[in-house]
């Protein structure tokens, strides 16, 4: 009772500003509890994830980073496609996460123009990717997709990519694989290593040398690797957080700046460089042997037929098309590989189909297998490959999600709203695990799903958008195929991989699906084939 007495008088003897102390705790209690309730609520009606109280989403994310792709995957599933987040309060960062192939119709076709790259994605690549198209949005991207059409698809280039990915295969990869023969080897990164040596020569005409028997370190290629990843810091820290970082060059912002500059002094130097070799060439520039995408542009540009490329921006066309090619089909070939040694059937399959299109050949008794060469018109008659590699891709997609920025309030067909300056994130990796797309065997690797009467059958490019889709659907998906099933026919035609007994394969937290841990295993020479 004395007790009681005494706090009583302690509190009604205290100043005014405690009175005014407790109700504002009384109200932020209450506000916080409301909070509290209506995330919970919000929860339960949308079936999203945790919506926290400050911190917004990153929680919930934080508490699942080691899972965090099928972790993704479930949200989705359990909210029917589609979820809203949002980021810590002072980020300003929300919007909604979406496998729903209408709203991806929608955003990267139906209403295109509302939905670019945006601010956020631009600033966050600009000191790696520049104004390349990759990183480029409105009247700058559709020059530079409307040359990179027109080049790529042309004969001269597509007849100069094959030979060049022939080349690197049969003098390169093959003779690699053989000198490790037996020993434990990391194919990612060997495939990594191939991808971007070939995409370096069709790019910019050049060698990367990363690609020798003692599989050196190459100053251009390690620093690729490290860009990429502090880029991808970017978008998990704060704005307010890295560009202090930024400009006091700290952490991994100087990580970047160091790895940029690397880069960017060899693009420079290259794009310099082939300009003074093709300006003096005595016979004129139009008659240079040279195909590569960058030769291309600098002798349409001389020509007069292109006047918008200067120096920087094809430095920055260059870029991007090395880190379009490089990771996306060198990590889609990774998971292949691992998901063929899981499923020999499979294989079977697929070296079935490789011995009965050689059979076909007339002089077949007279080669020997080392010294085959897989011809374009056997590359296009390997459907079950194609269906195969089209599966792996749809499981484990190298660019597994994309967000778009809206620059108007918008509402898509589903009634769903959308507010202007959201990051509207599209999970391909959650796509390809949606009973309601590919049915109740969705996460089995079953490549005859692509299959019909014998002929590949493509899927709706908002349901599969592997590739992107509508107009910025990928030029060099018809490239990425062949330089995959080259390598994979190349391959398993001669090897039999194993995967090393005990090695843990994972997805690593990427821009890009790598293997957190590689992809270790032995390669065992097949017999030769009879005729």
């Amino acid at each position: 009772m004395i007790e009681s007495n005494m706090i009583k008088n302690i509190i009604f003897s205290s100043p005014r500003w405690l009175y005014s102390h407790l109700w504002f705790s009384d109200i932020a209690m209450g506000l916080f509890i409301i909070y509290i309730v209506n995330s919970i609520l919000h929860r339960l009606v949308t079936k999203g994830p945790m919506i926290w109280p400050v911190f917004g989403i990153l929680p919930t994310v934080a508490l699942h980073t080691s899972n965090l792709y099928e972790w993704g995957s479930d949200a989705l599933i359990k909210s029917g496609g589609t979820f809203y987040y949002r980021g810590m309060w002072m980020g300003g960062t929300f919007g909604i996460v979406t496998s729903d192939p209408e709203k991806i119709e929608y955003m990267l076709k139906t209403n295109f123009k509302n939905f670019p790259k945006g601010t956020a994605y631009k600033e966050r690549f600009y000191d790696f990717l520049g104004d390349g198209i990759f990183n480029a949005d409105d009247e700058l991207w559709r020059q530079q997709r409307r040359v990179a059409n027109s080049e790529m698809h042309s004969t001269r280039f597509q007849q100069f990519s094959m030979n060049s990915i022939k080349a690197l295969v049969h003098r390169k990869l093959l003779k690699l694989l053989e000198a490790k023969k037996g020993t434990v080897i990391d194919l990612q990164d060997v495939l990594l290593r191939f991808t971007f040596d070939n995409t370096c020569s069709v790019a910019f005409g050049v060698d990367s040398g990363c690609l020798e028997v003692g599989l050196p370190e190459t100053p251009f290629a390690k620093a690729f690797e490290k860009v990429t990843f502090a880029s991808l810091m970017r978008f998990l820290v704060p704005r307010y957080v890295w560009r202090p970082m930024k400009y006091w060059t700290l952490g991994f912002e100087q990580t970047l700046q160091d790895a940029v500059k690397i880069v960017h002094d060899f693009a420079e130097k290259t794009v310099r460089e082939r300009k003074m070799e093709l300006l003096s060439n005595k016979e004129g520039i139009k008659d240079t042997s040279r195909c590569d995408l960058l030769s291309r542009l600098i002798i349409m540009e001389q020509d007069k037929e292109e006047v918008f490329f200067n120096d920087k921006l094809l430095q920055d066309f260059c870029i991007s098309f090395i880190l379009a090619g490089r990771d996306t089909s060198s990590v889609g070939l990774s998971w292949f590989f691992w998901l063929i040694t899981k499923n020999p059937s499979v294989e079977t399959r697929i070296l079935d189909e490789i011995h009965s299109i050689l059979r076909q050949r007339v002089y077949l008794n007279e080669e020997n297998q080392e010294d085959i060469v897989f011809t374009e018109e056997e590359l296009k008659k390997m459907v079950y490959l194609q269906a195969a590699i089209s599966e792996s891709l749809r499981l484990y997609p190298p660019v597994s999600f994309d967000h778009k920025q809206p620059l108007e309030d918008d509402v898509f067909p589903d009634g769903t709203i959308i507010k202007k300056g959201a990051r509207v994130v599209y999970c391909m990796y959650g796509m390809g695990r949606m009973e309601s797309l590919w049915g109740k065997d969705c996460r089995e690797f079953r490549p005859e799903r692509w299959i019909k009467d014998g002929e590949f059958v493509s899927e709706s490019q908002f349901k599969y958008a592997v590739f992107n889709a509508g107009p910025r659907l990928c030029v060099g998906k018809k490239f990425a195929y062949m330089q995959m099933k080259i390598v994979v026919a190349s391959i398993l035609l001669r090897y039999r991989l194993k995967l090393v007994e005990g090695h843990k394969v994972c997805p690593k937290l990427n821009t890009t699906l790598y293997m957190k841990h590689g992809l270790l295993i032995t390669m065992e020479p097949r017999p030769m084939f009879t005729n």
